[in-house]
């Protein structure tokens, strides 16, 4: 396997686990932000989207002080169970996911805000539990946003630099992403192409991401709008 080969490979690897690190947390906040008003939520609310705002080389020192071999979580799962997850690829995964979980979790959001909540409030009436309510209404009716959410975190994960780098490190075979790769072959002489062809495949994989997300999303705002219609 060449090394452009693994570097590609391992970047998808890292950005599909991420995102799948997400959904559930995502799901779970956006569904919170959406029909539950909480003392603290407006705090809750600016926690989770922090990662946007904050440089991600701060979002990866923060989660090294949590998660590095003398972090403050990190130090007992070394103590323990002789895991370090700090400089591994699991935590290029972790970095990744931090970062873009703002994302996601907008999505997801805003498509279950756009729910109608007569719709659940009859099933309620129909004595279905709130599990059930949220099984088999609220997530089929939110289903294009939250797919959409993912695509963007997914997109965003492709492209983490800043948070990786502090968190995982860069280093070949192991937690070198795209970006990463990119940036060390920048300070190489002679490795234009190199250069040009993760680019170009980044993009490749972040454009189809993002045009996606933006179909599902119009999809879902006009059976949206026809259905309130």
């Amino acid at each position: 396997m060449s090394p452009t080969t693994e570097i590609i490979q391992l970047s998808l690897k890292i950005s599909l686990i991420a995102t799948l690190l997400d959904l559930p947390f995502a799901i779970a906040c956006g569904w919170l932000l959406a029909r539950k008003n909480f003392r603290g939520k407006m705090l809750f609310d600016t926690l989770v989207n922090l990662p946007l705002v904050l440089p991600p080389v701060v979002t990866g020192y923060f989660l090294l002080m949590v998660f590095g071999r003398n972090g403050f979580i990190g130090k007992y799962f070394y103590a323990y169970f002789g895991i370090s997850i700090s400089f591994t690829w699991q935590a290029a995964a972790i970095a990744a996911a931090v970062v873009a979980f703002p994302l996601c979790v907008r999505a997801i959001r805003v498509a279950i805000e756009n729910i109608d909540p007569r719709i659940e409030e009859a099933a309620r009436t129909l004595r279905a539990g709130r599990w059930f309510i949220f099984r088999r209404i609220t997530l089929p009716l939110s289903a294009n946003g939250i797919i959409a959410g993912l695509l963007l975190a997914f997109a965003r994960c492709l492209g983490e630099f800043g948070a990786t780098i502090m968190f995982a490190g860069n280093i070949p075979g192991e937690t070198q992403t795209m970006p990463l790769a990119v940036f060390s072959l920048a300070n190489q002489a002679g490795q234009d192409t190199k250069i040009l062809l993760l680019i170009a495949i980044a993009l490749a994989f972040s454009f189809a991401s993002l045009a996606i997300s933006e179909i599902l999303l119009r999809r879902w705002r006009r059976t949206d709008g026809q259905a309130n219609g």
